[in-house]
């Protein structure tokens, strides 16, 4: 018998597994979210990269493993890159965006809590990854191979990134807001309760945009 993926539910818990695709936990694309984030924060100028490098590359391989894939050691390599399929590498390179970070948030403290947005970058660019790659992987993959080279890699890898650049200004479908039958509320209740639903909203929005954006970065890639 094949051992069950951690990242797949099969009959058992009540979701088929024969002739689908298996769908990737939620709960664990999680962790490796707030990982990245932890890992953003550090104050060391290599072990961000070098600790992310192997966050990200634990996440694609969990994921490649749900689909009945494997990675090459170069495809893993560029999809766990942090500076992109084509940045800089080694601990020059990483030293010296340490630096810029490091400058850029004294002379930007002053406007607030600006620490706080790279921990924030790497959990969207570790979120991103791991929803766009599973996207790839459950719809967009034609080749037939069970390995994925350094080549495929590279090409998916640079439709994710510009998905995220492009995820804010692309068209995407909008969301169907259900409507209260008997609305009790009074104005400022209703004002308050559509501010919250508002910022509850964003995720669902922002994955709706990541969507679009990487499956038109995808069809321009084998145009």
């Amino acid at each position: 018998m094949a051992p069950r993926s951690t990242l797949v539910q099969d009959a058992a818990d009540g979701v088929p597994t024969i002739g689908t695709r298996a769908s990737v936990d939620r709960s664990r694309l999680a962790v490796y979210t707030a990982l990245g984030a932890s890992v953003g924060a550090l104050p060391i100028p290599w072990l961000p990269d070098s600790l992310l490098r192997s966050v990200r590359g634990a996440l694609a391989h969990d994921i490649a493993v749900v689909h009945g894939l494997s990675l090459t050691r170069e495809a893993r390599a560029l999809l766990a890159e942090p500076s992109g399929a084509d940045g800089p590498r080694g601990f020059a390179s990483a030293a010296l965006r340490y630096l810029g970070v490091r400058l850029a948030v004294r002379t930007l403290a002053r406007f607030g809590p600006i620490a706080a947005i790279w921990p924030f970058r790497e959990a969207l660019r570790t979120f991103t990854f791991g929803h766009l790659f599973h996207r790839y992987l459950d719809l967009g993959r034609t080749e037939r191979a069970v390995r994925i080279d350094a080549e495929e890699a590279r090409r998916v890898r640079r439709a994710i990134d510009r998905a995220l650049s492009r995820a804010i200004t692309v068209e995407s479908s909008g969301l169907q807001e259900p409507a209260a039958i008997d609305d009790q509320r009074d104005a400022a209740t209703a004002l308050v309760d559509w501010a919250l639903g508002l910022a509850a909203g964003l995720p669902e929005r922002l994955l709706r945009r990541l969507d679009t954006a990487f499956d038109e970065s995808m069809r321009a890639a084998h145009d």
